[in-house]
């Protein structure tokens, strides 16, 4: 008995170690490189074609001045340029939620999802807190697909302009990210 979990364990060891050298190969076949981009995010709160939708709220939420246990959803288009009109590349998609009862701070989870351009077919997953009352804010990038294969590094976002009588935020996102 001792013998056979002693050449399972062997095995085990071998195979583990023939995935890591495969998996060694794969990320030092091609040279890590950075890479530097804008786009801008059309995000619509409120209104007719809303962007942005609300799940769910504690019981508390509307008391909070920082609106503390709201959760919401959005999907919201990717441009060139600060205009709704420019060039659309994609979509932002992903969820917030106010996590903070002191100060207006989001916990995010985005994919940035690129349909058009250089990065078409490809995606880039940012996770992280988002305090809003800070002129620009710092995210990590967790991930990504396609050209952005293994990605890691940040992102910097501010708010480019918020119009609340029409419900429309624009938002600015410059990406530092290192991929193959």
């Amino acid at each position: 008995m001792a013998l056979t979990v002693t050449k399972l364990f062997l095995f085990s060891l071998l195979v583990s170690s023939a995935v890591l050298t495969a998996k060694s190969e794969l990320l030092t076949s091609k040279p890590e490189k950075l890479t530097r981009f804008r786009v801008y995010v059309q995000d619509k709160i409120a209104g007719s074609n809303a962007t942005v939708a609300m799940v769910a709220q504690a019981a508390t939420t509307n008391q909070s001045a920082a609106s503390f246990g709201l959760v919401t959803v959005f999907d919201d288009p990717l441009t060139v340029g600060p205009e709704r009109s420019s060039k659309n590349v994609g979509m932002v998609q992903g969820m917030t939620a106010f996590a903070s009862q002191s100060e207006v701070a989001l916990s995010m989870s985005m994919n940035f999802v690129f349909t058009k351009g250089k990065y078409n077919r490809s995606s880039l997953t940012v996770v992280g807190r988002n305090v809003l009352s800070l002129k620009v804010r710092e995210m990590p990038i967790v991930g990504g697909t396609g050209l952005f294969r293994l990605a890691w590094g940040y992102v910097e976002t501010s708010t480019y302009s918020l119009d609340l009588k029409n419900g429309v935020a624009v938002l600015v996102y410059d990406f530092s990210v290192y991929h193959y």
